[in-house]
């Protein structure tokens, strides 16, 4: 059984199983996309665990979306030749955090692969990594930079493994051990305001948020700030977004004003540019 709030986080799980299913039917990924429940011991601070394959042998350069989703996370990757996020060129390591992704990025693989994406709840970077979610936020942290825990050797024993179940166990029992020893640390007001404004698809009077916190607004933005690395105004614009592009991607509408009225935004054009900010495409490009 889910708590209230992990049924509320599970709402926005769909989209993304809609579009990497369309990669994987594309027989030039030949791509297998799964969403794992994680363990109940680490369900309030992992939403779910992302299985990204292409297991056949393959020179295949393929190319995987990220986009605004309000949620940062922790990555394994294992692929022949390296993973590049555009439009940064960069090389990824092989076990890494990211932070709320605001610009649309790429993930450029070439030939198989295997990611491991367990993605975490907003509150989770600083107050169990001691990372700042705000220089995080469209970056990523090497796990290798962690000094409080042995990363080195869960790298190797990660590398040496060959069976996704046995690597995501794996994290799964770093995780289960950072978690019990900081469990403390969470600001239970932040993930208050975040169940608040997910539970109310991103169209919350942020006001509502800072009286039922019994917080004033540069009280509430600075804790937003400091554990989420977005203030909650951006943060509810991700949600709101994000809920859009879930009724676009599931075909959920007649006409695109439909979307833009039920997800709050002012009128189509509106909507249309929150979009495109968010993706680097229009709705109309991004069907």
């Amino acid at each position: 059984m889910f708590s209230e709030f992990e049924e509320r986080f599970l709402l926005f799980e769909k989209p993304f199983q809609t579009i990497f299913c369309k990669l994987r039917h594309n027989r030039q990924n030949r791509m297998d996309f799964q969403t794992i429940r994680p363990e109940e011991s680490l369900s309030l601070m992992v939403k779910d665990i992302w299985l990204i394959e292409q297991v056949e042998n393959s020179s295949t350069n393929s190319t995987l979306p990220f986009f605004a989703d309000g949620y940062p996370g922790l990555m394994f990757q294992q692929t022949e030749n390296g993973l590049t996020v555009m439009p940064h060129d960069k090389q990824m390591p092989v076990l890494f955090l990211y932070g709320q992704t605001v610009q649309p990025i790429e993930l450029r693989i070439s030939g198989t692969y295997q990611l491991i994406v367990f993605r975490l709840y907003p509150f989770v970077l600083r107050s169990f990594f001691g990372v700042n979610p705000s220089v995080l936020k469209d970056d990523c942290y090497d796990l290798l930079k962690l000094t409080f825990a042995d990363v080195p050797t869960l790298n190797a024993e990660l590398l040496s493994l060959s069976v996704a179940e046995q690597r995501i166990a794996k994290i799964s029992t770093f995780l289960e051990c950072l978690f019990l020893s900081k469990a403390a640390r969470i600001d239970t007001r932040v993930r208050q305001a975040i169940e608040m404004i997910v539970a109310a698809k991103g169209q919350t009077d942020i006001n509502e948020v800072q009286s039922e916190m019994n917080l004033n607004k540069r009280t509430l933005e600075r804790k937003f700030l400091a554990e989420v690395g977005l203030s909650p105004k951006q943060f509810a614009k991700i949600i709101q977004f994000y809920a859009s592009w879930e009724q676009l991607a599931v075909k959920d509408f007649e006409k695109l004003t439909d979307i833009a009225y039920e997800n709050g935004f002012a009128d189509q054009s509106h909507f249309i540019k929150v979009f495109k900010a968010f993706t680097g495409k229009t709705p109309k490009t991004f069907k």
